[in-house]
């Protein structure tokens, strides 16, 4: 390869990780976004550390799910995620008392908490 065609696919290069680089940024915002929405909602049953022992699981006869636990959030469809934070934990037969969060969280939110739920469990390759 001649050395101009060398520049050529290094600017291309460079051109290609410049306008990856937004789509990156604009993901980890939302992801940031997303802990931010976890952390203000979800953490007080589900654990600052995503372990299922909240600060409100003291006396609870069902214990909120580990949402770091790899092989029991893998074993959960997508749109069952969504379900449950969306319509609570009784519309998908799991503890009633996971309320429902449509009227907190929009649509986008939700889709995005389930993202982050697979990120958490270390879900995805």
């Amino acid at each position: 390869m001649t050395r101009l065609a060398l520049l050529g696919c290094a600017a291309a290069l460079g051109m290609a990780s410049a306008f990856a680089a937004p789509a990156s940024a604009a993901d980890d915002a939302k992801m940031k976004a997303t802990a931010h929405l976890y952390d203000t909602y979800c953490s007080q049953c589900h654990g600052v550390q995503r372990n299922g022992k909240g600060v409100n699981t003291v006396g609870l006869s069902v214990q909120p799910r580990d949402h770091s636990d790899t092989k029991g959030m893998t074993s959960i469809p997508l749109d069952e995620m969504a379900k449950a934070i969306r319509d609570g934990g009784a519309s998908v037969n799991k503890s009633a008392l996971m309320p429902p969060w449509n009227s907190i969280f929009t649509d986008e939110q939700i889709a995005d908490m389930v993202a982050y739920l697979r990120k958490v469990c270390r879900c995805d390759p």
